[in-house]
């Protein structure tokens, strides 16, 4: 859910979502066809909190995402056994809902009623694709995921370090799980491209070179608390580096030798899903989950062509604004402007800062609900950044850990400042902070629907996408040179749609993916169309989202005409969470029959 980003605690859950399910040991349930309404919303209420309790059981590392600590000793378990057992619980829940009759509900609760049906349906489907079995690649794989933890794992008492010593201590056991998933999968021929592989077998043989504090999990050593004891300093530091060197690293090594020796040589040799066994359903599958749309590969792919044009037409008259013959003259300028590159690390930050503070003075204008959670500028932790890019980091519901715009400065010499303010507007306000943080703050809203952020992605990164543009409807941008980074980032996120589509369902080659890039955006990102490869559908969430959004608001114009207030719609578009496109479209159309 942020944008070009990469390795992310999010990408956990995405794992997670494979295997989430609730546990059958619920309380009989009485038959809802003669429950009062009373009955019903006491039985409804009874089942979310057990799905939420049991989703943090199952999914230890995400429960640690969103400040539930009370599992952070544990991880995953990712064995086949599990799997199953998760499938079965899952239907059992997924009829004990049902079974509550919608009518007999708050509207509230029949939301989250239509949200945990099909979520719990999704998941099922999912479990019958069997994508479970490709547990490693280098995006969100087990090798990937587990240093993202140390972004979001607490650090403040001696119970949170041996929490997560315990944590590293399981690390050879969810390992070992996830080689015997990955041998399965390529048995029924579930397995990565070779290329992708072969970056996994890096990563593993690159933590695993670490010893002692000089690892990356050894990390939390530099920041013990102030409180504690020089005796709880040495007994802690003597327990984390045991665990990292005796269990931790000999673990990624043993992954790293399983990859290069026997999984990575059978990877598959085309990228694009199509080439699983039943690929063109997976990705159909992928294309309407990330886009909660019932569009059709065919038609996003052209909805991406039609995108790319009118943004390129958009570019070229702004390069003649510029005073540039074309787009292209008008980008080569600018790249080559020192006045685009940062002189420091320092400098990143700071104009992040700016465009924060000058979009927050502003935020009045366009919503009439403010988020409380502070909003902090920080640069991406050293031991990420040389494979992220920037991105939110969703504080908890307490406040107590603030949101984050991680912001990368590594090699900031090569850097380019140009597209930092629509950055800024999409990973902080009023993109992903903004929309987050409310969802966060809202009352009434179980936790379970706040951790679909990470589930309806078409709804959360549309939204941020579309926060680029408010910031130009607002009065910003009037710097060609900035002007031209919204537009270059608004056409990469419809390029998306074309060379999602064309990898996963018309059968491009790698290099043609590339070759697309490099005609309309004069780039070859390789670990841009890698992550596409990676992750089947996920990159049209953004455009798609976006599209609705726009879509909707004219709607809402059209309909309302000079009643129409654009704080109130910004408001109403926020204060239901995180929802799928045709739901949102139902919020919206309520709200506009009652306006009426």
């Amino acid at each position: 859910m942020r944008l070009m980003r990469q390795y992310t605690l999010a990408s956990v859950l995405r794992l997670s979502s494979l295997v989430l399910a609730v546990s059958t040991a619920f309380a009989p349930i009485a038959q809802a066809g003669t429950a009062s309404p009373s009955t019903a919303e006491t039985q409804f209420k009874a089942l979310s909190d057990r799905y939420w309790e049991y989703f943090q059981k199952i999914n230890p590392e995400a429960a640690t995402l969103y400040g539930e600590y009370k599992f952070n000793g544990k991880l995953r378990d990712l064995s086949e056994k599990n799997l199953l057992g998760a499938e079965r619980e899952a239907k059992v829940l997924l009829d004990k809902i049902k079974a509550i009759p919608s009518a007999k509900l708050k509207p509230a609760a029949q939301t989250d009623r239509q949200l945990l049906i099909r979520s719990l349906s999704d998941r099922l489907s999912s479990y019958q694709l069997k994508t479970y079995l490709m547990p490693l690649e280098q995006m969100s794989g087990v090798q990937a995921a587990l240093p993202q933890l140390l972004a979001v794992t607490p650090f403040e008492t001696v119970q949170h370090y041996k929490d997560y010593i315990s944590r590293l201590n399981q690390v050879p056991q969810q390992f070992k799980q996830a080689m015997l998933l990955a041998r399965k999968g390529q048995q029924q021929g579930m397995i990565p491209p070779r290329y992708i592989l072969e970056k996994v077998a890096v990563q593993c043989a690159e933590i695993a070179a670490l010893t002692g504090e000089g690892n990356v999990f050894a990390s939390p050593l530099k920041r013990f608390p102030a409180q504690f004891t020089e005796t709880q300093k040495t007994e802690l530091r003597a327990a984390v580096l045991k665990a990292v060197d005796e269990k931790l690293r000999p673990a990624y090594q043993e992954l790293g030798q399983f990859v290069t020796a026997e999984y990575a040589p059978r990877g598959r040799d085309e990228p694009g899903i199509w080439s699983l066994p039943g690929g063109e359903q997976i990705y159909r599958f992928a294309v309407r989950t990330q886009t909660t749309t019932n569009l059709s590969p065919e038609q996003i792919h052209d909805i991406g062509l039609r995108e790319v044009a009118e943004l390129e037409a958009q570019t070229e008259q702004l390069a003649h604004v510029a005073g540039y013959k074309n787009t292209t003259e008008f980008r080569a300028a600018v790249k080559a402007d020192p006045k685009q590159k940062p002189g420091s690390r320092e400098q990143i930050i700071e104009n992040y800062q700016f465009y924060t503070r000058q979009m927050q003075a502003r935020l009045p204008e366009l919503f009439g609900v403010l988020p409380k959670a502070d909003l902090k500028i920080a640069a991406i932790p050293d031991f990420l950044e040389k494979d992220a890019s920037t991105n939110y980091q969703q504080g908890t519901a307490d406040g107590k850990r603030p949101g984050q715009v991680w912001v990368n400065t590594y090699n900031f010499a090569n850097r380019s400042l140009v597209g930092n303010e629509s950055t800024a507007y999409h990973e902080g306000v009023p993109g992903h902070h903004m929309q987050i943080s409310i969802a966060q703050e809202l009352p009434d809203m179980h936790p379970f629907h706040r951790a679909l952020n990470d589930e309806y992605n078409a709804y959360v990164e549309g939204w941020a996408l579309y926060s680029e543009r408010l910031g130009k409807e607002i009065g910003f941008f009037q710097d060609p040179v900035s002007d031209l980074g919204r537009l270059n980032g608004e056409l990469f996120r419809a390029i998306r749609l074309v060379v999602d589509t064309g990898i996963h369902d018309k059968h491009w080659t790698r290099e043609q993916a590339l070759d697309y890039f490099e005609k309309h955006a004069g780039i070859r990102p390789e670990s841009e169309v890698d992550r596409y490869v990676t992750w089947p559908g996920q990159a049209l969430s953004y455009k798609i989202g976006q599209l609705k959004i726009i879509e909707l608001r004219k709607k809402t114009e059209a309909a309302l005409g000079t009643k129409f207030d654009l704080r109130a719609f910004h408001d109403h578009l926020l204060n239901a969470g995180p929802l799928p496109l045709d739901m949102l479209e139902q919020h919206v159309q309520t709200w506009i029959n009652r306006q009426q």
